[in-house]
């Protein structure tokens, strides 16, 4: 393995953007290829951090910072990795559920669902189960992540799950939930596929899943 790829990996640890970007440049100015870079560098890096964080030897302050430097590095990589035709694994449409405006534990699931090879559509706070379904239906996504930390939102999981069924493609659709107040319960009642108790575990759930559904 290239000593780039370490000292990629090591900087985007450390949240160092500046230097992780300087280094993807100088990668890929030595030949070396975008999808080598992106996986054995940046993600490498990323997913040292997600078991971190499941172990909690970092906090959320400390994986804010390495998702800023690994979005440095991947906006240099993304021009290439369209030439080069490198694919995402598969697309979810996440946010935060209508009437909550929380949004550090959603960013959180963008950044280790991309550290996955997963492309992420990000609908921001507040999201009806209307937005939901029709950004899922537009991108032609797989996943579909909900987060509440409000116990007075949770509704919304359950609200968000009836209207794909209503429009007919509640089995088309990888419906996980997260966030503080909910439980592997409060999962099953509002009727979707999958919870999480931290980002790093959904990010591992929702490639399993979609690797699954696309066989």
């Amino acid at each position: 393995m290239s000593q780039l790829f370490n000292q990629i990996s090591e900087q985007l640890q450390q949240g160092k953007a500046k230097i992780v970007k300087e280094l993807v440049e100088q990668a890929l100015a030595e030949g070396l290829s975008a999808k080598d870079i992106l996986e054995q560098g940046l993600l490498a890096g990323i997913d040292v951090i997600a078991v971190k964080f499941k172990n909690n030897e970092v906090y959320v302050p400390e994986v804010i910072i390495s998702a800023r430097a690994m979005n440095a590095g991947t906006e240099i990589l993304k021009p290439h990795l369209a030439e080069s035709g490198a694919k995402p694994i598969g697309k979810a449409v996440i946010g935060t559920v209508k009437g909550d405006l929380h949004d550090i534990g959603k960013n959180l699931v963008r950044m280790m669902f991309e550290g996955k090879g997963i492309e992420v559509i990000d609908l921001g706070v507040d999201v009806s189960p209307e937005q939901f379904l029709e950004t899922f239906q537009k991108e032609d996504a797989d996943v579909v992540a909900l987060s509440a930390l409000l116990t007075t939102t949770m509704d919304e999981m359950k609200n968000t799950v009836e209207a794909f069924e209503k429009a007919g493609i509640r089995d088309k659709a990888i419906i996980m939930v997260g966030g503080a107040p909910v439980t592997d319960n409060h999962c099953k009642e509002a009727g979707a596929d999958y919870y999480a108790t931290d980002a790093a575990t959904g990010a591992e759930i929702a490639k399993k899943a979609i690797i699954e559904k696309r066989g």
